[in-house]
């Protein structure tokens, strides 16, 4: 136990104690987790500043939300729970809509909360920041728990731990409430009550059947396509999957959280061809992926006309069938199917046609090479793609550092623009689509790899993160966050139609500085209004690792509607007479 133990006097016997602040701080180190993200406040403050002392590091932030997020990207970067520490109700639920996210996106994550005392909430009694935390929380995540007495603190964060982590990660709710954290106990038998989780994510092998159903699929395919999903990144089975794809000679098309597990400039890169690959192919090998919203739940006119029989590889096997018939489920983790795939391949495997494998280069090519005058243009104020152009360059030359990208056509014109080389350096917004993953997203980053990070937003989705900027200074952390400054969402040009005074509802600030509000923190701060500004800043920020803001002026014009994903935008049909 902790040196801090307390010792007392009983019967004339001293007796070493601990409470319930000293097991969650043992319990936490004992299963290896050494970072918290989190919000201090009743009644937790004691709980951050003792965890601290006892040599976690504890980061706090100026909203749950982003501490949130913090905690799920870092359960993605490291494949341990990311946890997130928050005060009661508010703070919970604020610290709720990452844990949703986390959910949603597969990243194993804990938000431990304190709460109101249980008799005075259940009797709806109206006690300080009262809340039944444990049923809001279990319809948003994985699993919820509520600790009630000291001796099951080792239990409850075991459970946590181990539902976080099994099958397909997901988040977890802990409920503390206060009066747990002053209860105190027997240091020997708070000791006893601890416990180490012991493989809480086994391999689970895939069927022999399951493997050979997926590879006669395969051979008979005349145009197969591999789809990476975010799940094959968070697998780290980055040595099974490129000897799979090189092994089969497949084109393969990255999700963006997928990107770099090959470098998207592979020959078998179709990154540059999705529509072709999408449309054109006739057996879709998913690892990782899931037929969302993401991949227009693999049907519809983005999948043309020719018929598609799908093979899946999922961890989760009511995944499958989903949205459209798998003709190959293959259930098991990635890297045992993967392994399970080459070894039943053997050594004389038939590569992918020539023919599709040349028609999706020539596409690629054709694809790329009409980019490129886009990506090297000059203009002031700059474009989406000018600004793009350059940033692409400079990731190109530093492939270890980690790319953080939102915003709606930042983000969309990123993903196809910015070419990753390295696994798990592409961080975004995920399969919800949320906005203000950023700066928790860039601050985990910088805290969990050591690792430089450019935080790529949109002026929008800054706005939801932004005041963590203060949090990235305290803590000197080397974060360059670029800011797509157009003035508005999706634009800035639009016009109150009414006439009236207010402006647009899409419309910010013209001319806003925001390379001026990291300046308040002791940040650097630049304004960008050309290409060549926008180089010379970016590579002096990665140069010296100091938090640094670079405001970089976009034409209020340039942008679309709902960024690349309009279609979903509903529009009224009527119209004014």
């Amino acid at each position: 136990m902790l040196n801090t133990a307390q010792k007392t006097e009983a019967s004339g016997t001293e007796q070493e104690l601990t409470d319930g602040f000293h097991l969650v701080i043992d319990a936490l180190k004992l299963n290896g987790i050494d970072t918290i993200y989190g919000v201090p406040g009743i009644p937790i403050t004691d709980l951050g500043r003792m965890a601290q002392a006892a040599g976690i590091r504890v980061l706090s932030f100026r909203h749950e939300q982003n501490a949130g997020y913090a905690a799920a990207i870092a359960g993605f970067l490291t494949k341990k729970p990311g946890v997130c520490l928050t005060v009661s109700a508010p703070g919970f639920l604020n610290g709720l809509t990452a844990l949703a996210h986390a959910t949603t996106n597969c990243f194993p994550m804990i938000l431990i909360s304190g709460s109101s005392e249980r008799e005075v909430v259940d009797l709806q009694q109206g006690d300080y920041e009262e809340m039944d935390q444990l049923a809001i929380a279990k319809p948003l995540c994985k699993a919820a728990y509520r600790v009630l007495h000291a001796q099951d603190i080792g239990i409850g964060l075991a459970r946590a731990i181990r539902a976080a982590l099994s099958g397909r990660p997901g988040g977890v709710s802990l409920d503390l409430p206060a009066k747990l954290f002053g209860q105190v106990m027997n240091a020997d038998a708070g000791t006893k009550s601890l416990v180490k989780v012991i493989d809480a994510a086994p391999a689970q092998l895939p069927a022999p059947a399951a493997v050979k159903r997926a590879l006669d699929v395969l051979k008979s395919a005349k145009r197969p396509l591999i789809i990476l999903g975010k799940g094959a990144a968070y697998a780290q089975a980055d040595d099974a999957i490129r000897t799979l794809v090189e092994k089969s000679g497949i084109p393969f098309l990255p999700m963006s959280m997928a990107k770099g597990l090959l470098p998207d400039t592979h020959p078998q890169c179709a990154g540059a061809a999705r529509s072709t690959v999408l449309k054109d192919s006739d057996v879709v090998m998913l690892i990782g992926a899931r037929l969302n919203w993401l991949l227009s739940h693999g049907k519809g006119k983005s999948w043309g006309d020719a018929p598609k029989k799908f093979i899946q590889v999922d961890i989760e096997p009511r995944e499958m069938d989903s949205n459209v018939e798998i003709a190959a489920p293959l259930v098991g983790d990635i890297g045992s199917c993967a392994t399970a795939l080459i070894d039943a391949m053997g050594a004389n495997w038939a590569s992918a046609p020539a023919d599709w494998v040349n028609a999706v280069k020539t596409k690629r090519e054709e694809n790329v090479a009409k980019m490129a005058p886009r990506l090297m243009n000059n203009k002031s104020p700059m474009d989406y793609h000018g600004a793009l152009g350059v940033l692409r360059t400079i990731v190109k030359e530093r492939p270890d550092a980690l790319l953080v990208n939102e915003g709606a056509n930042t983000l969309d014109l990123a993903r196809g623009v910015i070419d990753m080389y390295q696994p798990r350096k592409r961080l975004d917004v995920g399969t919800w689509g949320v906005m203000g993953i950023g700066m928790g997203y860039a601050i985990a980053a910088a805290v969990e790899t050591g690792k430089p990070v450019l935080a790529v937003e949109g002026d929008s989705a800054f706005g939801f993160c932004g005041m963590e900027i203060e949090t990235i200074c305290r803590y000197n952390l080397p974060v360059c966050v670029v800011i797509f400054n157009n003035d508005g969402i999706y634009r800035g040009t639009d016009v109150n139609a009414s006439g009236g005074d207010d402006p647009a509802t899409t419309a910010f600030v013209k001319g806003a500085r925001y390379d001026k509000m990291i300046e308040a923190f002791g940040g650097v701060g630049v304004n960008a209004t050309t290409p060549d500004e926008l180089r010379r800043a970016v590579n002096a920020a990665m140069d010296s690792g100091k938090p640094t803001l670079i405001n970089a002026v976009i034409d209020p014009a340039a942008g679309s509607e709902s960024g690349r994903i309009g279609n979903l935008n509903p529009q009224s049909v009527l119209k004014k007479k």
